[in-house]
């Protein structure tokens, strides 16, 4: 729903000519409603002029374009290249425009918020994800700063200082660019404030320098993914120079802790990482898939001083007595987002398993129980430990395999649960050849009857009809769920996995020549 007022800015600002010379005249209170209708029609020009002159203390994005009194769309996930563009060069232009009508009274430029989708439908087509925000806005603060001082324009911007709150993405192509805007803080009247930090195909020794620079003391989320190698004791060197006390979500890259053959130092070591996290008192949200922690589960999380709500285990090769402490954990309480990935949690843990859920059933909106290995003999079990799950919005359990049968009586489940509006669902067993094994390969995974697929997704949608549940978005995504930094930096990745493959096929053929 839009009011009047919101019309009318949509009317004005659909003519950028005339809308350019009535910006100078505008109320400072009719900024916000003039971006968020230029933003909607993608008048990046008009954008730009808003925000060099903006008049008001902040500037936040998630606030502006997100819903408001005057206009209920959220705006959030259109991360429009051109639009977002425009708002970088705004705010560039905002330093160096001089104004003899108003003060500048710019104080916080908030990119933090936006949400980056699969599809977008601005015109433009192209989006500019979390690493092209970080690298445009890096690249936009070292630049000014370049021209600040070519230009001898010290005392024009000398009282403008701008806090830009971002969500850093860093990788090895552009660490550089980042580090230098990171450097030039003092100097620079726009000021890097990292919000939130994700590094990917990173060295060590360039991750620990970066992450010094960025104020980890006020730093809410840290995500090392794949192609960053910290190990255990890398880790444990991280929490004890490294203070985050505001920090609120932890991810981990891939076998940071690997637990087989274990010594009795690295028992101690895992001992005192758990002490070092108990630190951590807003800790609320913690991944550690893909590491190996076999029967260790408990000295991570029971020193946490505050429950988790979002806990992702996937892969993690967890046992009986992980599973016990996790349903009988002050944590599950407390969860709205649980990944047991990975796990076969129907056949080695039913008992545990229906436990965690029912205590978690009061909090969990989001639950992940891919390629656990759940057949049409666990369908009971399924169904029982979903069903009192009032609060799940989402929930995803590719990989299983269901024939289409027991995935129908779960779609009855589905209407049940009045919060649910996704759902990704494997293809049914039934609609591969009967010679096909679990967990299936890549190369078979489209190796499926489509006629008989669309016959029953028909079926399962007019369950959804029938009950008045429409709003259920039901995908079946074959190569797994999409994902937004992984689609923007896939190329880089790509190539930093392949020079990990031949650094060890040298080092392998490195060893073989020595023994000869």
């Amino acid at each position: 729903m839009k009011t009047l007022r919101f019309m009318c800015a949509q009317a004005l600002v659909s003519n950028a000519q005339i809308a350019k010379r009535s910006i100078a005249s505008a109320a400072h209170n009719l900024y916000p409603l003039l971006f968020k209708a230029s933003y909607m029609l993608e008048q990046a020009t008009l954008i730009h002029d808003l925000v060099e002159r903006w008049p008001l203390a902040e500037f936040s994005i998630r606030k502006l374009l997100g819903k408001t009194p005057d206009c209920e769309d959220d705006l959030c996930s259109r991360t429009c290249l051109l639009c977002l563009q425009a708002c970088v060069s705004g705010l560039k232009s905002y330093v160096l425009h001089t104004s003899d009508t108003y003060l500048k009274r710019l104080k916080v430029f908030d990119l933090t918020g936006l949400v980056d989708r699969e599809s977008q439908p601005c015109k433009c087509g192209k989006t500019l994800g979390r690493w092209g925000r970080t690298e445009l806005m890096a690249r936009t603060c070292f630049n000014l700063q370049v021209e600040v001082e070519a230009c001898q324009l010290g005392s024009l911007v000398s009282d403008i200082s701008v806090e830009v709150l971002l969500s850093l993405f860093v990788t090895q192509r552009n660490y550089e660019t980042v580090v230098e805007a990171l450097l030039l803080r003092k100097q620079c009247p726009l000021k890097i404030h990292c919000v939130e930090f994700r590094a990917d195909s990173l060295s060590l020794r360039n991750f620990f320098y970066i992450i010094n620079l960025v104020r980890p003391e006020t730093l809410q989320k840290l995500e090392l993914v794949h192609n960053v190698h910290l190990e255990m004791e890398h880790f444990e060197l991280l929490l004890t120079q490294v203070a985050f006390p505001q920090l609120r979500s932890l991810t981990l890259p891939t076998r940071t802790f690997d637990v087989r053959g274990i010594t009795q130092e690295a028992e101690l070591m895992l001992v005192r990482i758990g002490e070092l996290l108990s630190g951590m008192k807003f800790l609320t949200e913690l991944s550690l898939s893909f590491s190996i922690l076999t029967g260790r589960i408990r000295k991570i999380l029971s020193p946490l001083k505050t429950p988790l709500q979002v806990l992702d285990v996937s892969s993690c090769c967890l046992n009986h007595a992980d599973m016990a402490y996790l349903a009988n954990s002050l944590h599950a309480d407390h969860l709205e987002q649980l990944d047991l990935s990975g796990h076969n949690v129907a056949d080695l843990f039913p008992s545990t398993f229906f436990k965690l859920l029912t205590r978690a059933s009061g909090t969990l909106r989001r639950l992940t129980l891919e390629e656990c290995n759940i057949g049409d003999e666990h369908i009971n079990l399924l169904m029982l430990a979903v069903e009192p799950c009032k609060r799940l919005t989402e929930f995803s359990f590719l990989g299983n395999p269901l024939t289409s049968g027991c995935l129908r009586r779960m779609f009855e489940v589905f209407t049940e649960l009045p919060a649910l509006c996704k759902v990704e669902l494997p293809v049914p067993r039934d609609c591969y050849p009967a010679s096909c094994t679990y967990p299936i390969t890549d190369e078979n995974l489209v190796k499926y009857d489509q006629g008989k697929f669309e016959e029953m997704n028909q079926e399962w949608m007019a369950i959804l009809v029938e009950a008045d549940r429409s709003d259920i978005v039901v995908s079946t995504p074959i190569f797994g769920s999409f994902d937004a930094n992984i689609q923007e930096t896939s190329n880089e990745i790509g190539v930093v996995m392949l020079q990990s493959f031949k650094d060890a096929i040298s080092n392998i053929l490195t060893a073989l020549n020595d023994v000869d």
